[in-house]
């Protein structure tokens, strides 16, 4: 199946080609294709050499520890390579847990790429601030980020997103979650607080697209985080059920809006939260599980064709109402293209792929999310 911008790049192909000829250049003359066609046929032509298990696990960011089933890993040597032999997903995100040197990070990162057959996202939670797994460790030699609340500028929000990008590189991570997009609605908001750039939108989404460019410009992925906006909620979704109750049109006119201008800016992913929009969601699913969320309100409406991941499955919000294969199958029914940290990654593939073999996921489904994912591997220069 051929998704919508594809279908119009190959079309502006043959147009161009036509011109080409028309002009009297001739049919002989070499016509270089746009790169981003040459990028989309050869994500394309990988996944038509996968098996479905294969491209299921690509689905999947896990931590280290999820597929070696060992305590705190901070070496990758024979137990890692049969772990991703086993599972070859698509990225591992590393907590502080696993982070001891410079020395230490870049010897387990550089060991876990030479196992993987697909090259790896390698994330972090580096958002400045409070969340913060590297730059509270002064012995890496990073900078040490304020909180988001307190940046003054565009130029100091780009300056911050430069930094971060090139700590994360010098380390060799590819992906960093951040920045946070939320914008504060309700003052009572402890999830987010201090991590957000504030309460006006379009403040918010200045700084947001700022860090965007210049991790972007760095060669690192940046997460904008958590669509579609968790500066309403009051409860927190690592704990338990969170709700909002704003309607489409306010979130038009506030959340969506950062949202907006950090994918205008390139980002590579969005995170979709987990809190549940009861005056939007029919079902009263979670936004990470809510096809009216991903599919309606973020791929459809604001245009985004990145690559879209929960937010961590491991957390409350979902493991207190929904099993491991019921969440796995959901979100990328509803449009998800990576889940991050399924609790049990077993138990999620084997829930994806009896979803296929039963028809309730199709394998075109499957494929549009693994193009994406290795799409953006291949503009990263990671393939």
């Amino acid at each position: 199946m051929m998704n919508g911008k594809i279908a119009m790049k190959e079309w502006l192909a043959a147009i161009i080609s036509a011109v080409m000829v028309l002009s009297g250049c001739g049919t002989d003359m070499d016509v270089t294709e746009p790169t981003e066609i040459i990028e989309d046929t050869r994500a394309r032509d990988m996944v038509a050499t996968m098996t479905l298990d294969e491209k299921i696990c690509q689905l999947m960011f896990v931590t280290p520890e999820s597929i070696t089933n060992t305590g705190a890993v901070t070496v990758a040597g024979e137990v890692t390579r049969l772990a991703l032999e086993k599972y070859p997903v698509g990225g591992i995100v590393y907590f502080a847990q696993n982070l001891k040197s410079r020395e230490q990070i870049t010897s387990m990162i550089e060991n876990t790429q030479s196992y993987s057959k697909v090259p790896l996202f390698i994330g972090v939670d580096e958002e400045g601030g409070r969340v913060a797994r590297i730059g509270s460790k002064p012995q890496l030699g990073t900078t040490k980020i304020k909180a988001m609340k307190n940046v003054q500028s565009m130029e100091e929000a780009y300056i911050i997103g430069e930094t971060l990008g090139k700590d994360l590189k010098g380390l060799l991570f590819n992906v960093d979650f951040a920045p946070v997009a939320d914008v504060i609605v309700d003052v009572k908001n402890s999830e987010i607080g201090d991590r957000s750039f504030g309460e006006d939108p379009y403040w918010v989404g200045k700084m947001t697209e700022s860090v965007v460019k210049g991790m972007e410009k760095e060669g690192v992925s940046s997460v904008l985080k958590h669509f579609p906006g968790h500066g309403s909620t009051v409860a927190n979704s690592h704990t338990g059920y969170s709700e909002s109750t704003r309607t489409v049109d306010q979130l038009r006119e506030c959340e969506l809006i950062p949202f907006k201008m950090g994918i205008e800016a390139g980002s590579d992913f969005v995170m979709v939260s987990h809190m549940t929009l009861v005056n939007i969601e029919p079902e009263k699913l979670p936004s990470s599980l809510s096809r009216t969320v991903i599919t309606d309100l973020l791929k459809n409406e604001l245009g985004f064709d990145g690559i879209v991941i929960t937010d961590a499955l491991n957390m409350g919000a979902v493991t207190k109402e929904y099993g491991i294969s019921q969440a796995a199958v959901y979100a990328i029914r509803a449009g998800a293209d990576m889940l991050l940290m399924p609790q049990n990654v077993e138990e999620a593939k084997n829930a994806l792929l009896n979803a296929v073999k039963t028809g309730e996921i199709t394998e075109e489904r499957i494929n549009e999310s693994v193009e994406k994912i290795l799409r953006i591997k291949i503009e990263k220069g990671m393939i």
